[in-house]
Protein backbone atom coordinates (compact mmCIF):
# COMPACT_ATOMS: atom_id res chain seq x y z
CA UNK A 1 0.00 0.00 0.00
CA UNK A 2 1.44 3.78 -0.64
CA UNK A 3 0.57 6.63 0.99
CA UNK A 4 -0.64 9.14 -1.11
CA UNK A 5 -1.93 12.92 -0.57
CA UNK A 6 -4.01 14.18 -2.90
CA UNK A 7 -4.96 17.96 -3.54
CA UNK A 8 -8.30 18.51 -4.52
CA UNK A 9 -10.11 21.93 -5.50
CA UNK A 10 -13.47 23.22 -7.08
CA UNK A 11 -14.75 26.73 -7.38
CA UNK A 12 -17.94 25.51 -9.46
CA UNK A 13 -21.01 24.21 -7.03
CA UNK A 14 -17.70 24.24 -4.69
CA UNK A 15 -19.58 22.24 -1.74
CA UNK A 16 -20.98 19.29 -3.61
CA UNK A 17 -17.51 19.06 -6.29
CA UNK A 18 -15.77 19.22 -3.26
CA UNK A 19 -17.71 16.04 -1.12
CA UNK A 20 -18.46 14.00 -4.23
CA UNK A 21 -14.33 14.16 -4.54
CA UNK A 22 -13.78 13.07 -1.56
CA UNK A 23 -16.41 10.17 -1.81
CA UNK A 24 -15.21 9.21 -5.09
CA UNK A 25 -11.24 9.02 -3.31
CA UNK A 26 -12.26 6.39 -1.31
CA UNK A 27 -13.26 4.15 -3.97
CA UNK A 28 -9.40 4.41 -4.78
CA UNK A 29 -8.50 3.26 -1.43
CA UNK A 30 -8.80 3.91 2.01
CA UNK A 31 -8.88 7.37 2.99
CA UNK A 32 -6.58 7.86 6.47
CA UNK A 33 -7.10 11.71 7.15
CA UNK A 34 -7.98 15.17 5.70
CA UNK A 35 -7.09 18.48 6.22
CA UNK A 36 -8.97 21.40 7.28
CA UNK A 37 -11.07 23.21 3.81
CA UNK A 38 -9.75 26.26 3.15
CA UNK A 39 -11.21 28.80 0.58
CA UNK A 40 -8.81 30.79 -1.17
CA UNK A 41 -8.62 33.15 -4.18
CA UNK A 42 -8.30 32.01 -7.54
CA UNK A 43 -4.93 32.36 -8.73
CA UNK A 44 -3.70 33.15 -12.81
CA UNK A 45 -7.14 34.40 -13.34
CA UNK A 46 -9.80 36.03 -12.17
CA UNK A 47 -12.34 33.74 -11.16
CA UNK A 48 -14.93 32.64 -7.89
CA UNK A 49 -12.79 31.64 -4.99
CA UNK A 50 -11.69 28.30 -4.46
CA UNK A 51 -12.48 25.38 -1.93
CA UNK A 52 -9.26 23.72 -1.77
CA UNK A 53 -7.72 20.41 1.20
CA UNK A 54 -5.77 17.85 1.17
CA UNK A 55 -7.18 14.01 1.66
CA UNK A 56 -3.88 11.41 3.05
CA UNK A 57 -5.13 7.83 1.75
CA UNK A 58 -3.23 4.42 1.12
CA UNK A 59 -3.59 2.78 -2.22
CA UNK A 60 -2.97 -0.30 -4.09
CA UNK A 61 -2.99 0.77 -7.74
CA UNK A 62 0.54 2.36 -9.09
CA UNK A 63 1.14 5.74 -9.73
CA UNK A 64 -0.40 5.70 -13.69
CA UNK A 65 -3.25 3.76 -12.88
CA UNK A 66 -3.84 6.44 -9.89
CA UNK A 67 -3.70 9.30 -12.07
CA UNK A 68 -5.78 7.86 -14.65
CA UNK A 69 -8.76 7.31 -11.98
CA UNK A 70 -8.37 10.85 -10.71
CA UNK A 71 -8.63 12.29 -14.17
CA UNK A 72 -11.85 9.82 -14.89
CA UNK A 73 -13.19 11.07 -11.35
CA UNK A 74 -12.50 14.96 -12.57
CA UNK A 75 -14.49 14.31 -16.46
CA UNK A 76 -17.33 12.72 -14.03
CA UNK A 77 -18.00 15.49 -12.21
CA UNK A 78 -18.15 17.80 -15.07
CA UNK A 79 -14.66 19.03 -16.08
CA UNK A 80 -13.62 19.45 -19.51
CA UNK A 81 -10.70 17.10 -20.47
CA UNK A 82 -9.38 19.71 -22.63
CA UNK A 83 -9.42 22.41 -19.51
CA UNK A 84 -6.34 25.01 -19.17
CA UNK A 85 -4.47 25.32 -15.45
CA UNK A 86 -6.04 28.85 -15.05
CA UNK A 87 -9.54 28.66 -14.99
CA UNK A 88 -12.99 28.02 -13.26
CA UNK A 89 -13.37 24.22 -12.56
CA UNK A 90 -15.79 22.24 -11.22
CA UNK A 91 -13.27 19.51 -9.54
CA UNK A 92 -9.51 19.79 -9.98
CA UNK A 93 -7.50 16.40 -8.09
CA UNK A 94 -3.88 16.70 -7.66
CA UNK A 95 -1.31 13.70 -7.17
CA UNK A 96 0.92 15.77 -4.46
CA UNK A 97 3.01 12.84 -3.18
CA UNK A 98 2.86 9.21 -3.91
CA UNK A 99 4.77 7.23 -1.05
CA UNK A 100 8.53 7.58 -1.98
CA UNK A 101 8.06 8.18 -5.83
CA UNK A 102 9.65 10.65 -7.76
CA UNK A 103 8.56 11.51 -11.35
CA UNK A 104 9.49 14.18 -13.55
CA UNK A 105 6.92 13.10 -16.29
CA UNK A 106 3.25 13.20 -16.10
CA UNK A 107 2.31 13.17 -13.41
CA UNK A 108 4.59 15.18 -11.84
CA UNK A 109 5.63 13.74 -8.38
CA UNK A 110 6.61 15.26 -5.82
CA UNK A 111 4.31 18.07 -7.67
CA UNK A 112 5.89 21.55 -7.45
CA UNK A 113 2.41 22.93 -6.23
CA UNK A 114 4.03 22.14 -2.49
CA UNK A 115 6.20 25.02 -3.19
CA UNK A 116 3.87 27.32 -5.15
CA UNK A 117 0.48 27.68 -3.01
CA UNK A 118 -0.66 28.48 0.38
CA UNK A 119 -3.63 26.34 -0.16
CA UNK A 120 -1.42 23.20 -1.23
CA UNK A 121 1.36 23.55 1.93
CA UNK A 122 -0.87 24.94 4.48
CA UNK A 123 -3.02 21.80 4.12
CA UNK A 124 -0.36 19.64 3.89
CA UNK A 125 1.46 20.96 7.24
CA UNK A 126 -1.43 20.40 8.91
CA UNK A 127 -1.40 16.36 8.02
CA UNK A 128 1.91 15.49 8.38
CA UNK A 129 4.80 18.38 9.52
CA UNK A 130 7.50 16.19 9.68
CA UNK A 131 7.15 13.87 6.31
CA UNK A 132 10.06 14.59 4.10
CA UNK A 133 9.46 15.34 0.55
CA UNK A 134 11.19 13.08 -1.48
CA UNK A 135 13.83 14.48 -4.00
CA UNK A 136 13.75 17.45 -2.05
CA UNK A 137 15.53 16.61 2.04
CA UNK A 138 12.98 19.01 3.67
CA UNK A 139 9.89 18.61 5.65
CA UNK A 140 6.79 20.00 5.08
CA UNK A 141 7.55 22.02 8.04
CA UNK A 142 10.47 23.11 6.82
CA UNK A 143 8.94 24.00 3.81
CA UNK A 144 5.96 25.75 5.19
CA UNK A 145 8.13 27.95 7.19
CA UNK A 146 8.95 29.43 3.62
CA UNK A 147 5.49 29.73 2.26
CA UNK A 148 4.12 33.26 1.69
CA UNK A 149 0.59 34.54 1.59
CA UNK A 150 -0.68 31.97 4.27
CA UNK A 151 -3.32 34.85 5.12
CA UNK A 152 -5.16 34.77 2.55
CA UNK A 153 -6.46 31.46 3.40
CA UNK A 154 -10.28 31.24 5.43
CA UNK A 155 -11.60 28.17 7.42
CA UNK A 156 -14.23 26.81 5.69
CA UNK A 157 -16.71 25.29 7.94
CA UNK A 158 -17.20 21.50 7.19
CA UNK A 159 -20.52 20.32 5.97
CA UNK A 160 -19.45 16.45 5.45
CA UNK A 161 -18.27 13.70 7.21
CA UNK A 162 -15.97 11.00 5.46
CA UNK A 163 -15.45 8.00 6.36
CA UNK A 164 -11.61 8.09 7.53
CA UNK A 165 -10.08 4.85 8.75
CA UNK A 166 -6.80 4.90 11.15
Amino acid sequence: MTVVYVGIGSNIDKHKHVEEGVKSLSLLGQLTAMSTIYESPAVGFEGKTFFNLIVEMTTSLKLYEFSNQLKEIEIEWGRDPGAQKFQDRTLDMDILLFGQSINKGKPQVPREDIYKYPFVIQPLFELNPELIVPDDGRTVCQIWSQAKDLDVLRVVKPWFNPTITE
